[in-house]
């Protein structure tokens, strides 16, 4: 048993295990690297790094071939940690290797949180709109909203994740249940009169007995997006009170940053004595303060359509009054309020529409600690080789 205690530990703390590791970790940035063109970047990450395996399909069935990036990063924190404790003693004469340790050893943490916690989304809005939520670009949301009173809105928002499991959805604010009767991935809409050989549609309220819903397969290029389609069926207490066709392509008026529509048409029916919409629309993140778009900034080189500039100059609204300000953003000069990032992301001069990249990420600061730590630890590991250099020297002169 102590000899298979003895292993475990030498394989651990060898320094053969950091140097398969880090091999495999330039095979799998240069796979990645490579599927990138296939794929896009998000499903890249997703697929190399945010697993522990790499799957390909043979068939229906995902098998592992190579081990992936939380395997991977996981390996190498263990194997950096197990090595310091075990072969490290500390000496103020090895403080500045100690904190490069330390520092790499955060880097690590801080990428694999980053990983974990951090989230992306989208802020679009034309000039002297106020808006205090962003959406998601990568998730969706089954929203039924009750409009009965003019002032509020009470939102149950359903991820599109259990659209796609075809469960049942029940909540304490609905007085109805809804049943997932088809959800496609990735789905191209057509008006019924553009293709009148498709067969019935399974809707039979809303909009969907006017549209065709035509299946595609889903795609993970970086500048495409899937616009997944359900069919779901709205049943009360006496019965079904239609089933509808939800998808985020239908849309209505709001153009986005290349002057399409991207604003959701929502779908309505009574019941219990309340109004109420329906929609698949982006998962929305609301924010406890509003941006007010002020001006859009577009200007390009003479002559040419390279940009030059683009910025956006908004006002941060808070409910209580307090703290309001405005800010210019623009490109490396991104406003960081209350735990956000706002980057400037996109611009569409011709309806003076500008897209905010909004990043939330708790823990931002660990990889600039880490950097300085790492810095610092290699100066002070140098500083005491060079003056333990010059005092020898001064000795062996006297």
């Amino acid at each position: 048993m102590k000899e298979l205690v003895r292993q475990f530990r030498d394989f651990f703390v060898s320094l053969q295990l950091t140097v398969v590791l880090l091999a495999m970790g330039i095979v799998l940035v240069f796979a990645a690297t490579l599927d990138q063109t296939n794929l896009g970047i998000w499903a890249v990450q997703e697929k190399y790094f945010r697993s522990f395996f790499v799957l390909w399909q043979v068939g229906e069935v995902p098998v592992p071939v190579f081990p992936g990036g939380y395997l991977v990063g996981g390996l190498l924190f263990f194997n950096l940690l197990a090595s310091h404790f075990y072969r490290f003693k500390f000496t103020w004469k090895k403080s500045g290797i100690f904190m490069t340790h330390i520092g790499l050893l955060l880097l690590l943490v801080g990428e694999l949180l980053s990983g974990l916690w951090q989230e992306d989304t989208l802020l679009t809005m034309r000039e002297g709109e106020t808006l205090n939520y962003s959406q998601s670009q990568l998730k969706n949301e089954l929203a039924i909203i009750d409009v009965t009173d003019p002032k509020t809105d009470l939102v149950v928002a359903v991820p599109e994740s259990v659209l796609a499991r075809g469960r049942t959805i029940e909540h304490p604010d609905l007085p109805f249940r809804i049943e997932t009767r088809s959800y496609y991935q990735n789905a191209m809409l057509r008006r019924r009169d553009e293709a009148p050989n498709m067969p019935p549609s399974l809707a039979t309220a809303g909009l969907g007995p006017q549209v065709v819903a035509i299946p595609v397969a889903p795609t993970y290029r970086q500048n495409e997006r899937n616009s997944p389609a359900a069919f779901i069926e709205v049943i009360g207490r006496e019965g079904p009170i239609g089933t509808f066709l939800v998808s985020t392509n239908l849309a209505s008026e709001k153009p986005d940053t290349n002057g399409m529509v991207v604003q959701w048409q929502p779908q309505t029916f009574s019941y219990a004595g309340r109004q109420w919409k329906i929609m698949l629309r982006h998962a929305r993140v609301y924010h406890p303060f509003s941006l007010t778009l002020l001006k859009v900034e577009h200007d390009v080189y003479a002559g040419t359509d390279i940009p030059k500039n683009f910025s956006s100059r908004v006002r941060v609204n808070n409910p209580d009054g307090r703290d309001d300000h405005e800010a210019l953003i623009y490109m490396n000069n991104p406003l960081r309020y209350q735990g956000l990032t706002f980057f400037q992301s996109q611009m569409a001069k011709s309806v003076q529409l500008t897209g905010l990249q909004v990043v939330s990420n708790p823990s931002r600061q660990l990889p600039y600690i880490s950097c300085i730590l790492m810095g610092v630890g290699l100066l002070v590991q140098f500083g005491i080789h060079l003056f333990g250099f010059l005092g020898k020297r001064r000795k062996v002169a006297a």
